[in-house]
């Protein structure tokens, strides 16, 4: 059966706090329980940097990653499944706060860049206390994710990247979920939406959001349909820069001016290695 190009507009349960979604599942997702009377510690998958950032609103700029471990979602074309299938559980570390914050410093030798909170899905873990930490420091904060899962924290984030999965990654979308997340950043974080395309569904599936959130920036990707392997390197480099001259072509004859194609920057430097 085609693919459907329509939003799936599913109703939020009742008289459920926002800020909690998803924490049910914290355990089968790579989250970490609650802890009652000390620090929860945070599922780290791996930190980086500096470097750039590649892709959406923020590309370009220099970048400390902090990418944690542990996701609700699987998507068929994922790259970081490193990040978000628990069979990798045992490479993600729980750390503290403070133990974070000591090698961001170090990577950054002090110097208050901006840090990526990265995944899987990174509003999983309890990251408000690390961001209130750098905070002090001068650091700013940007996350991204899919938007099933709000937390109030992202009210304290510098940017919010909200990037709801079309179609081709098999999963259902839920428009309810998404706004809960634009909801719960109130008036904090710049808003924008990312949305990967790889064809025709997915790109009727971009402007059926941009339709709901009209206020928002829309960035669109066009689709890695090479993710990693045995081989992290190997990329249809080709096959990418093609998919992006289609989109760049569509989005034009639509003169659907409000919205700005971008390629994953790092994929035309590295390809699918890790840690760049």
């Amino acid at each position: 059966m085609a693919r459907q190009a329509f939003l799936r507009l599913v109703q939020a349960t009742p008289a459920r706090d926002v800020c909690c979604q998803g924490e049910r599942d914290a355990k089968d997702m790579g989250g970490i329980s609650s802890m009652t009377g000390r620090e929860q510690k945070i599922r780290i998958s791996e930190i980086f940097g500096p470097t750039i950032q590649g892709e959406g609103p923020l590309m370009g700029l220099p970048t400390v990653f902090v990418r944690t471990g542990g996701c609700d979602y699987r998507c068929e074309w994922c790259d970081t499944l490193h990040a978000v299938d628990s069979a990798f559980r045992d490479e993600w570390t729980p750390m503290s706060v403070d133990d974070i914050w000591s090698k961001v410093k170090s990577l950054s030798q002090g110097y208050p860049l901006m840090i990526s909170l990265s995944g899987g899905n990174p509003a999983i873990q309890p990251l408000g206390p690390l961001i209130t930490r750098g905070k002090r420091d001068d650091y700013q904060f940007a996350l991204e994710t899919q938007g099933s899962i709000a937390k109030d924290w992202f009210a304290e984030l510098d940017h919010l990247i909200l990037s709801p999965k079309p179609p081709s990654s098999g999963m259902e979308f839920k428009l309810d979920e998404l706004r809960d997340c634009v909801r719960a950043a109130r008036n904090g974080p710049a808003i924008a939406m990312k949305i990967v395309i790889f064809d025709e569904a997915d790109y009727a599936f971009a402007k059926s959001v941009a339709k709901e959130f009209k206020e928002l920036p829309i960035f669109l990707q066009p689709g890695n349909h090479t993710p990693p392997v045995e081989d992290e390197a190997l990329i249809d480099i080709e096959g990418i820069l093609n998919r992006m001259r289609w989109l760049v072509d569509r989005v034009a004859a639509d003169r659907w001016f409000n919205a700005r194609v971008l390629p994953q920057l790092h994929v035309l430097l590295w390809g699918n290695m890790r840690g760049v």
